[in-house]
C-alpha cells in the first residue's frame, strides 16, 4: 500500500541526499514517469514515481531515491549491451561513500584463508585480466507484477542490465591468500553501510566452487569505462549466470570462510522456497529443508521495440527483444500470435556468450485491429518459460511469457 508517509519519506529522501553532497534530479513530472511503469504493477507506483537522474545517468524510472533504486526504461534495452549511463541501480543501504580510486583498498582473507593481504585499485589491475559479458539482473526484476502482490520495490522489466565487465578473476586473488581445506563459503562486504545501527549491513557469500569460476571476477571496467560510481566503482564482485544479489558493489573485504554466512540478507532474504523452480546451482551450506538461496537465473525474455498497446500500420510489422537465462544459453525464441496455439521461431541475433542478452527479432502481417503477441525463450538445457506465474513470498524469478496488444 502507498501511504502518505511513503510519500513524505520520498520527498525527505532528496533533502538528505542533498544534505551529503549527492544530488538527484527529478526530470520530468510523475505523469511522465508513469506512463514507462510496466503494467501490471500495483497502481499506488504512479503516484509517487518520477523520472530522475543520477549524476552520470540519463533519465531512469525513480522507484526510490534513499536508498537509490532506478530501473531502466524498456527503450534503453534495445541492444544487447546496455550503456552505462542507461544501466539500472540498486541499493539495499543509504549511507553510500564516493571512494577515490587512488586510497581503495581490497582485504583479502579470514579464518579460512592461509593468510592476508590488502590489495589497491592498481594491484588488482596488474593481474592478469579478464573480460565477460553478463547480465546484471535484480532478484527482484518484475516483482511488482507478482499477484497478489507482495512487498518489496515494486519493479517492473527494467531492474536488469547487460555489460562488458573486466577485471581479476576472484580465483587468482584468493590463490594469493589460499584457501584452507575447510573453506566453505567466500563472504563479501561492500563500502556502502546502513544509516543507521539497527539496520544490518549488507554482507553476502557465495560457494567456494563458484568463487573459484574462471568467469566469477573482481571488476574494475564496465563497457571498456571506469565502473559508474552508481554501479560500484572502484571495484565489484560480478557472478554471471546468477541474481544480482551476490554482485557486491565497493567491494572492500573479500573473507573466506569456514562456516555458513550468516545474517539477515543471506536468512531470511534473497531465499526461496524449495522445489519451486527449476535451479541446478544449489548452494547447499544456506538450504534448509523449507528454503535455499536464490542463485541463478530462470530463462526468460522481453518485447523492447514495443511497449503493449502501441500503434502499428496495418501490414508488415518487427517486434525486437531480448532472451537471456543462467549461463547455460538460449537456444531459441518463439512467437505466437494466435494466444498460444501455435508458435514461429524468431531470429536469433549475434551471440556475445552464454551469460549476455541474446537479441532475437520477428516479422509478423499486422491485421486491422488488435494484434496480440507472446513470446516464449528456451535455453539450450531444455528449460523454457512459464505461462503461469510461480508464486513465492518475495516475488522472485518471474518468468512468465510477456504478452503485448498492438493496434493496427
Amino acid at each position: 500500500m502507498i501511504t502518505r508517509r511513503h510519500l513524505l519519506e520520498a520527498a525527505g529522501a532528496g533533502a538528505a541526499a542533498a544534505a551529503t553532497g549527492m544530488r538527484f534530479a527529478t526530470v520530468a513530472r510523475a505523469e511522465s514517469a508513469a506512463s514507462r511503469l510496466t503494467p501490471g504493477v500495483p497502481a499506488g507506483v504512479a503516484s509517487y514515481v518520477q523520472m530522475g537522474r543520477l549524476p552520470g545517468k540519463r533519465p531512469l524510472i525513480q522507484l526510490a531515491d534513499r536508498p537509490p533504486n532506478y530501473e531502466t526504461p524498456i527503450e534503453y534495452l534495445r541492444t544487447p549491451i546496455t550503456p552505462n549511463d542507461a544501466f539500472f541501480v540498486r541499493y539495499h543501504l543509504s549511507d553510500i561513500p564516493e571512494v577515490k580510486a587512488e586510497t581503495y583498498r581490497l582485504a583479502v582473507g579470514g579464518e579460512g584463508a592461509n593468510s592476508a593481504l590488502e590489495l589497491s585499485l592498481e594491484d588488482l589491475k596488474k593481474m592478469p585480466a579478464v573480460e565477460v559479458v553478463a547480465v546484471n539482473q535484480c532478484s527482484g526484476n518484475r516483482r511488482g507484477l507478482s499477484k497478489p502482490h507482495v512487498a518489496g520495490v515494486e519493479w517492473g522489466y527494467g531492474a536488469m542490465g547487460c555489460a562488458r565487465w573486466k577485471g581479476a578473476r576472484l580465483k587468482d586473488i584468493l590463490d594469493k591468500v589460499g584457501l584452507k581445506k575447510e573453506a566453505i563459503e567466500i563472504a563479501f562486504n561492500g563500502a556502502d553501510g546502513p544509516a543507521v545501527d539497527k539496520t544490518p549491513d549488507f554482507i553476502k557469500s557465495i560457494p567456494v566452487w563458484k568463487a573459484m569460476d574462471e568467469n566469477t571476477i573482481v571488476a574494475y571496467e564496465m563497457n571498456g569505462e571506469p565502473l559508474p560510481h552508481f554501479n560500484g566503482f572502484p571495484a565489484r564482485v560480478i557472478v554471471p549466470g546468477w541474481t544480482g544479489t551476490y554482485w557486491m558493489k565497493h567491494v572492500i573485504s573479500i573473507n573466506a570462510l569456514t562456516r555458513p554466512q550468516g545474517g539477515f540478507w543471506m536468512n531470511p532474504a534473497y531465499r526461496i522456497p524449495v522445489g519451486k523452480f527449476p535451479i541446478r546451482d544449489r548452494f547447499i551450506t544456506q538450504e534448509n529443508a523449507t528454503s535455499t538461496p536464490i542463485t541463478e537465473m530462470v530463462v526468460n525474455s522481453l518485447i523492447t521495440s514495443h511497449r503493449d498497446g502501441d500503434k502499428v500500420k496495418v501490414g508488415k510489422v518487427v517486434v525486437s527483444g531480448l532472451a537471456w537465462d543462467g549461463g547455460y544459453g538460449i537456444r531459441s525464441v518463439d512467437v505466437s500470435t494466435d494466444g498460444g496455439r501455435s508458435w514461429t521461431a524468431a531470429i536469433l541475433g549475434p551471440d556475445l556468450g552464454r551469460f549476455a542478452f541474446r537479441p532475437w527479432h520477428f516479422e509478423f502481417t499486422a491485421r486491422r485491429g488488435r494484434n496480440t503477441l507472446t513470446v516464449n525463450a528456451t535455453n539450450k538445457i531444455g528449460q523454457t518459460q512459464t505461462s503461469e506465474l510461480i508464486f513465492n513470498p518475495a516475488g522472485y524469478h518471474n518468468n512468465v511469457m510477456q504478452s503485448i496488444t498492438l493496434t493496427a
